[in-house]
Order: C-alpha cells, then sequence, then structure tokens
C-alpha cells in the first residue's frame, strides 16, 4: 500500500482508495500533466482496478478550485432512459436493484470526463487521450490484482449478481468469486478504453462505442436507448456554498445531497464545541445531520421539478433558526428516509491552484450487475433510487435525474489552503466529511490521524435495512454509554476499522504552492505525489 499520509510534495499530490490507481494519478503529474488530467487518468485506473466500487457505466460529480480561485462542479448525472415508464415495472412494487431493469439511467461519468478535459485544457494541460488512458488500458488487458473488499463483496452479494446478464463472465471464477490476490482482467473494457483514446471520448455516446452499448442494452432489456446515448451532456454548473468563520465550503448541487453536507457543518460550527471526539462533538454532528436529512428528503430531486433556489436552505437565519431545535443533550426521534451507496472519493492538486475533488459511483457495489458484453461496460443502478409512486419526490419519468447520494466538498480556507475531500458511503457521506473536516479544521488534528480516527454512520448504507447509529468498536465505552444514556440506538461494531463508514480522503493545497494527501485505511490505496 502507499503511503496514508503524503506530504511536502512541489508538483502536485493525488489521493485514491486503490494504490494503482494513486500511481496512474501521479504518474500523470510526473509527465507534466495537470491535476484534472491526473484525476481522469485515476478515473479510468480506479474502473479497472477496483470495479465492484464504480466503472465507467456510473455517474461522476467533480468540484474544481482554479488558479484564478473560481469553483465549479462538473455534473456527470445520467438521466433515466425513454424506456423507463412506471408500466414497464408494473410486475414491481418498487424499481429492482439489480438486473437489467435497474439498468435504467445513461452513464454519466465519460460526460464528465470531457467537460474535465476542457477545463484541463483551458488551463494549459496538453497531454494526448492515449496517454491519459493507457495505465487503464494496461490494467484491464494485462490484468489487475483482486483486493480484499472485491473479493469479500462479490461473496458478500453474490446470491444478488451472480445472474445479471455478462457478471460471472467478468467477475467470477469458473462460477466462484475471486479470492483476494487473485489476477482478473476486463478485456472487453481495455478494448472500450483504447477506442476511447483513439476516437475520443464522445464516442462513447455517439460514435461505435455508444452503438455497442445500445445495442447491447437492448438485448438484455434495459430500458437505456440509443437516442439517449446520442442526446447526453454533462453539466457545468454553479456549486451550493455556505460561509463558516474557517472557511467558505463548497458542493455540489441538485440532484445531490451536496446541501446536506454543508448544513451540517454549518449547524456544527453554529454549537460551539469546544473539542474533539467527546460526547458533545459526536452528539452534535449526530443531530446536526438529523436536521439536514430531514431538509435533504424534503427537497433533494432532479432540479428541474424543483426550480427554486437552494440558497435559503444555506442563508444565516434559517441555520441559526435549526440549530435552536437541536438538544444539546438528548437525541431528536430517527430514523429518516434512507440512502444506500456505493461509491470512491479521489482527489488532485497542482501547484498551478488546481484542486479537484470528484466521486464516480456504480450507487450500491456492483450497480446492476449488468456487464455489456461487447465494451465491458458495467452498469450502474442508480435509477433504483427512483420511486414508483406517481406523488414522489423522486417519481420515476424517461429523462428524470435520479437523487444522488454523491456530493465531492472543497474548502476554501481562510489561512490560504485549498482542501478537496469527500468519501463513499450514501448516508454516510455528509456525516463522513463532517467528520474529517472539523477535525483537521477546526480542531487541528493532522489528516493521517484524522482518516485513522473512529467514525460512526447514522442510517442506511450498502444495501442495509438498518438505520441506528452504528460506531466502529474503537469509541470509548463511556462514551457510547453517554450516547446510549441520551437517547442515540447506538450499535457497536465489531470491526476497529470499518467500510461501513466509508473511504474518505482529502487533498490539501497551500499557499506557497506545497501540497499534500492522505486516504483512508479502510480502503487500498493512498496518496502519492512528485
Amino acid at each position: 500500500m502507499a503511503d496514508l499520509h503524503s506530504t511536502g510534495h512541489r508538483r502536485g499530490v493525488v489521493a485514491a482508495p486503490h494504490v494503482a490507481a494513486a500511481e496512474a494519478g501521479r504518474a500523470i503529474l510526473a509527465e507534466g500533466g495537470n491535476a484534472l488530467e491526473a484525476m481522469v487518468a485515476m478515473a479510468a485506473s480506479i474502473a479497472a482496478v477496483y470495479p465492484h466500487m464504480n466503472h465507467i457505466g456510473g455517474d461522476g460529480f467533480w468540484m474544481v478550485r482554479d488558479p484564478k480561485g473560481r469553483v465549479r462542479a462538473l455534473m456527470g448525472a445520467g438521466f433515466a432512459g425513454a424506456n423507463a415508464r412506471p408500466e414497464l415495472y408494473r410486475a414491481h412494487e418498487t424499481i429492482p436493484a439489480r438486473g437489467p431493469l435497474a439498468a435504467l439511467t445513461v452513464p454519466g461519468a465519460i460526460g464528465g470526463w470531457m467537460l474535465a478535459l476542457e477545463l484541463a485544457k483551458a488551463q494549459g494541460g496538453k497531454l494526448p487521450l492515449d496517454v491519459l488512458l493507457y495505465t487503464a488500458i494496461r490494467q484491464a488487458r494485462e490484468g489487475y490484482v483482486v483486493s480484499r473488499s472485491q473479493a469479500r463483496l462479490t461473496a458478500e452479494k453474490l446470491s444478488e449478481v451472480k445472474d445479471a446478464p455478462g457478471f460471472a463472465e467478468t467477475f467470477l471464477v469458473d462460477g466462484k468469486p475471486p479470492e483476494a490476490g487473485n489476477t482478473m482482467k476486463q478485456t472487453a473494457l481495455a478494448a472500450t478504453l483504447d477506442q476511447l483514446a483513439h476516437a475520443g471520448l464522445e464516442d462513447f455516446y455517439r460514435g461505435d462505442v455508444g452503438h455497442e452499448i445500445a445495442v447491447d442494452m437492448e438485448r438484455i432489456g434495459s430500458p437505456v436507448t440509443r437516442a439517449d446515448l446520442e442526446r447526453y451532456q454533462a453539466k457545468v454548473a454553479e456549486p451550493l456554498s455556505v460561509k463558516l468563520n474557517a472557511c467558505a465550503l463548497y458542493n455540489t448541487p441538485l440532484p445531490t445531497q451536496g446541501l446536506a453536507s454543508l448544513i451540517i457543518l454549518a449547524l456544527f460550527e453554529r454549537l460551539k464545541i469546544g473539542e474533539a471526539d467527546g460526547f458533545d462533538f459526536v452528539h452534535g454532528i449526530v443531530e446536526s445531520t438529523k436536521r439536514a436529512f430531514r431538509v435533504r428528503d424534503r427537497v433533494v430531486t432532479d432540479p428541474v421539478r424543483l426550480p427554486e433556489s437552494m440558497a435559503p436552505f444555506l442563508d444565516a437565519k434559517f441555520l441559526d433558526a435549526e440549530v435552536r431545535k437541536i438538544d444539546r443533550k438528548k437525541a431528536s426521534p430517527w430514523p429518516a428516509r434512507p440512502g444506500d451507496g456505493d461509491t470512491i472519493w479521489m482527489g488532485a492538486a497542482d501547484s498551478s491552484g488546481l484542486v479537484v475533488s470528484y466521486i464516480q459511483s456504480l450507487y450500491w457495489e456492483f450497480g446492476s450487475g449488468c456487464v455489456l458484453p461487447k465494451t465491458g461496460v458495467l452498469m450502474q443502478n442508480r435509477g433504483a433510487s427512483f420511486s414508483l409512486d406517481p406523488k414522489a419526490l423522486n417519481a420515476l419519468a424517461p429523462g428524470r435525474l435520479p437523487f444522488h447520494t454523491l456530493n465531492p466538498a472543497l474548502a476554501v480556507l481562510a489561512d490560504g489552503r485549498v482542501m478537496g475531500y469527500g468519501t463513499m458511503g450514501g448516508d454516510g457521506q455528509p456525516q463522513s466529511q463532517a467528520m474529517l473536516f472539523s477535525r483537521h479544521v477546526l480542531y487541528r488534528q493532522p489528516l493521517a490521524q484524522v482518516l485513522d480516527a473512529p467514525r460512526w454512520l447514522l442510517g442506511r448504507t450498502w444495501g442495509s435495512m438498518v438505520t441506528n447509529l452504528r460506531m466502529e468498536s474503537r469509541f470509548d465505552g463511556n462514551l457510547i454509554e453517554r450516547l446510549i444514556a441520551a437517547g442515540h440506538d447506538v450499535e457497536v461494531l465489531t470491526e476497529p476499522y470499518s467500510d461501513l463508514v466509508g473511504h474518505a480522503g482529502a487533498v490539501m493545497l497551500y499557499r506557497d504552492g506545497m501540497c499534500e494527501g492522505a486516504h483512508d485505511p479502510r480502503a487500498d490505496g493512498g496518496a502519492a505525489g512528485v
């Protein structure tokens, strides 16, 4: 494993949940590429070596701060296919989580890469696409080492995904889950990436690759059509933001839960808690999370359905009123609506002033489970978050964007530092962001210590039906007893380092151009720089 903590790099730094993807990004920085180019290389690599967590059949969201200080959100979210009508699901009470009917949204990640490379070029990026994709092509074609998490999750989720078209041929060995340390290949994916390297990324939607995707989607019975692919475009959006005493915080707008992540930290700051990791710290973030999730579940949907601004929910008057509703000694009722997730976060920064926070996801582990045979594309199941109730906030309809748990974060600190950070983990994403940010920025703990520190999860993730407050076993027993006495429904996890609380990471750009990065010991990666 690479060093979790990587400091003092003059040219740039990257952080990723798999060491091979981090090395792909570091190599691009060493070639003279910028942080955006490095991130595209890592985004391709991570699909090749960490396919249970993400793939090019998923979506992706970027937060980018350029050298002039402008912050942009690049929104690679795919919409529901033209045939994704409620009547298609007449035989189902809910949208299936696996199989062709779960693969109902256009993959948006590659569209996000396209926007990122346009911005990279505007910032002086000159590396050709074949160089950026070279490592991923080689990893997919020659083979990658199966990580412990891929081996474990394949075994755990086998009954759900084994019958999905193309899954067994791609991700099983003689019909069985691979063991950690095995070498596996994604030869069809390698061919697709090679085609994109020479024909351009647009080929994924409007060229030969897009044609092959559409043919396979129709053959397996997915609601996504060739016309859906042809009309897809990722979008540049203004990020949501909120001012704290220590910084300006930025996150992605609708249809993501970035709003919730900002509200949590804005409420927590208002609680004025003196130190990290005691009862007041844990209780304060948990109760802030509950307030934020109640707002999220009321308003977060396709922005076309909710055209009003989210700014009032980040206004000081609203936040001041919300924080007064938090009882500092007693837990409020729970649960709220769940959010599942399986995702990767990666970061990159360079000395020019570019800072990138990026999330790429299939939604659940292995997404829909469907692997398209001609292209090797593993399709997401993000559309399973739609509701078949026509009166629901996120009701299924062709062309509609689904609710997204994904929300990469970025902070411009008052002392001149710029921090990109994030995590995977469904409902856990805003919570782990709050723990990471507050421990590091508000309480000045080193990044490596912050990422190693015990975390918790309130709510559902990883397809679990559990909604209580689950805490890693390294928390002090007296703290847990105080939380239970305050009314929190606490479960102590058996693992000291649990995947349930996410794989978090961060990159930091200092005022003098030096870069620092760190990634989670719960994952299989780390940080690297030049």
